[in-house]
């Protein structure tokens, strides 16, 4: 999994987390409202331990009950007014961080379904499901709490030093004492915590990638009997994720364990020097206990140091997994209508093409190499050749599942990376040998190939041409849920589906990738004899195994090595062409 995994030393989490600040910045005010909410409640706290010196200093020591009581009053308004400022806070937040994790997941998937084939082929789906879910929740956790409080609280710690310091300022001193060693720490567990961090949810997303492939192959996994080896590795990564997990815990509870302590131990020492001033008279009652009441006022404010800084560095993380996705460059878009050539070269065209895969280096050997094959308009023509050749690359070059090394590919005389996507996707159709088929009804599926207006005579043509006529005994017929990946049908079953879901719009070009591979020969003739109506309205290019399949074209390309080594007529190349022969002689073999 192609990951850019970035350490502590050359990423900033606060310039990682600026990158949200585009999808912040439609509920900025209410964020900054509900800040500003937050440290008035705060701050509302520290008036607090003015109020105690005055009842100590004043009623307390002239012994006015009515005082006492008035000051009583005086501390429940006060806590009163600091938890509804809180919940005001709250509640101010609440609607539009649910709102910004839904327009960053949306983005997400909308982005997810313009990156080319080739990013998601070298993605674990793990990873990338775990940055739509986890992630998102990371990043939504710090827009809540931590973005607010980490302000909030120096805020507040700032204010309650300065409260003190005019309380008295050789108390003041001996509570600053160990702000040098608390914030080296706080430094030290920044740049670990993030190195951990990213480290753990990276293996969750492993983890995720685990239980998914689990389920989507439990029949692979019970039919060979593997589910104690699948369990095994799910056990290894679950070990190694809880490693991960204490070796974060046990840096937390180092920070936790220093600003915890060195805070206390300075709280403990400004006790003992006030009450020695106190029992020498050179400092009140009510200043020493106003003095210890704001500093303990401000122990939540810097215990909450250390776990802010690790969710915002998880959120930092998070983001930063979440834009190496949104960084991915989309399917290059459409080129203008100037680079379009003329109209002469009709029908489906491959001029000089050849495909390297992304990754793979620049002196490996293409996949295709100088392809050049002219499909006519309304004409058919079957692929052959053998394992490896190239031919499910070729075919998904037409629809742009991949884009060409070099070379062009025509339409009608129109180069394909002339059109836009839905352009060129509304006049091509395609079905693969290996069917996906989606949870929703029979008939959802199989109109996902189709404008947004055809019907049930669209869905029906589409099911007689593809012998699929077994849907009208499914419990619900055409609405019947075809569950995950379709595995609750037989494997001719999806594939017939599939068919009807690339015939169903009537395109103008059809791309068949080894269609009929899972049918039996009895079926397989049935839609054959009804393809052979829808090909003669359309120009296609069928991959084909079976001798069968390939007499339902008008001519046959033989591709070997990437390269077409011959065309013509089926029975042309079986006289003329002995790899060909060769490839038809095993077939037929396999068949008897």
């Amino acid at each position: 999994m192609p990951t850019t995994r970035a350490t502590a030393e050359d990423r900033s989490a606060v310039r990682t987390l600026l990158r949200l600040w585009p999808f912040v910045q439609p509920v900025r005010v209410r964020l900054f409202t509900a800040a500003v909410v937050a440290i008035v409640a705060s701050c509302t706290g520290l008036v607090i331990p003015l109020v105690l010196k005055w009842m100590v200093d004043g009623p307390v020591a002239d012994g006015d009950p009515a005082g006492v009581w008035l000051g009583a009053l005086y501390l429940l308004l006060l806590g009163f007014a600091e938890a509804l400022l809180f919940g005001l806070r709250r509640w101010l937040v609440a609607r539009p961080l649910s709102h910004v994790e839904a327009e960053m997941r949306a983005g997400l998937y909308r982005h997810l379904q313009r990156l080319p084939i080739a990013f998601h082929d070298r993605w674990a789906s793990g990873q990338l499901l775990s940055r739509g879910t986890t992630d998102l929740m990371l990043v939504r956790m710090f827009l809540a709490f931590p973005l607010t409080f980490l302000l909030v609280n120096g805020v507040t710690i700032l204010v309650g030093v300065i409260i003190m310091l005019l309380q008295d300022w050789t108390l003041g001193l001996v509570i600053l004492g160990p702000a040098i060693p608390v914030i080296v720490t706080c430094v030290v567990f920044e740049r670990r915590y993030a190195e951990v961090a990213r480290r753990a949810q990276d293996q969750v997303g492993d983890l995720t990638t685990v239980v998914e492939e689990s389920v989507l192959g439990i029949r692979i996994i019970k039919g060979f009997g593997r589910h104690r080896s699948q369990a095994r590795a799910f056990r290894e990564l679950s070990r190694t994720l809880r490693g991960t997990e204490l070796h974060k815990a046990k840096l937390l509870a180092t920070i936790w364990g220093v600003i915890v302590t060195l805070p206390e131990a300075a709280i403990g020492a400004a006790l003992v020097l006030g009450a020695v001033q106190v029992a020498d008279g050179e400092l009140s009652a009510g200043t020493l206990v106003a003095f210890l009441s704001t500093a303990l006022a401000l122990r939540w404010p810097v215990d909450s140091i250390g776990f802010l800084l690790a969710m915002s560095q998880e959120a930092a993380t998070a983001t930063e997994r979440y834009f190496e996705v949104m960084d991915a460059e989309p399917e290059n878009p459409a080129t203008t209508a100037d680079d379009r050539p003329g109209a002469e070269d009709g029908g489906l065209r491959f001029h000089g093409v050849r495909f390297r895969y992304p990754d793979a280096p620049e002196d490996t050997v293409p996949v295709l190499d100088r392809v050049d094959l002219h499909i006519r308009p309304g004409e058919s023509m079957a692929l052959v050749g053998a394992t490896g050749s190239g031919k499910t690359t070729l075919t998904a070059l037409v629809p742009r599942l991949h884009e060409v090394t070099s070379g062009r590919i025509t339409l009608d005389g129109a180069d394909i990376t002339a059109m836009s996507r839905e352009e060129l996707r509304s006049q091509v159709a395609v079905a693969f040998e290996e069917p996906t088929l989606f949870s929703a009804a029979v008939g959802e599926n199989v109109l996902m190939g189709a404008p947004d207006s055809a019907g049930a005579p669209e869905l029906e043509r589409a099911l007689a041409v593809a012998q699929a006529d077994f849907v009208h005994a499914l419990p619900q017929g055409t609405d019947t849920q075809v569950g995950e990946q379709g595995l609750s049908l037989s494997g001719g079953q999806r594939q017939r589906l599939a068919l009807a879901r690339a015939v169903v719009g009537r395109p103008r070009f059809l791309v068949l990738d080894d269609p009929l591979s899972a049918l039996d020969v009895h079926t397989e003739a049935a839609v054959e004899a009804a393809l052979r109506e829808v090909l003669s309205d359309t120009t296609a290019l069928i991959v084909a195994h079976r001798p069968s399949t390939v007499l339902l074209a008008d001519r046959v390309a033989l591709l070997s090595d990437g390269r077409i080594a011959a065309v013509g007529t089926h029975h042309e190349l079986l006289r003329t062409n002995a790899e060909y022969a060769h490839l038809m002689a095993g077939t037929e073999e396999d068949e008897r």
